[in-house]
């Protein structure tokens, strides 16, 4: 059968947005580490190969930055006026030109 989904066994487990004990005491290990030995990692870095540098920063990303979540947009635009698309297109344009400024 199994519990039904936000259903838990223990109802004064974690609140929902605290973040987990274990990841947060990692997290915060892992930036002293390179805290620490940021003279070596920055040398070692400098040695590195371009292709080897960007894999090596890519993955000290995810330990500094929250991870995004992917997101699906689902919408039937067959559903949608010959206006309605345009005027989508426009401000699609419009704000993808703001951006750019």
């Amino acid at each position: 059968m199994g519990l039904k989904k936000g259903q838990t066994n223990n109802p004064h487990g974690r609140p929902k947005g605290i973040p987990n004990k274990v990841t947060a005491n990692l997290r915060g290990r892992i930036n002293d580490f390179l805290n620490e030995n940021w003279q070596n990692l920055q040398k070692d870095f400098d040695k590195m190969d371009p292709k080897d540098r960007l894999m090596f920063y890519e993955k000290l990303l995810q330990y500094g930055l929250p991870r995004l979540q992917s997101t699906e947009l689902k919408t039937d635009f067959e559903s949608f006026t010959d206006a309605q698309l345009d005027a989508i297109i426009n401000k699609l344009m419009t704000d993808g030109q703001t951006a750019e400024n």
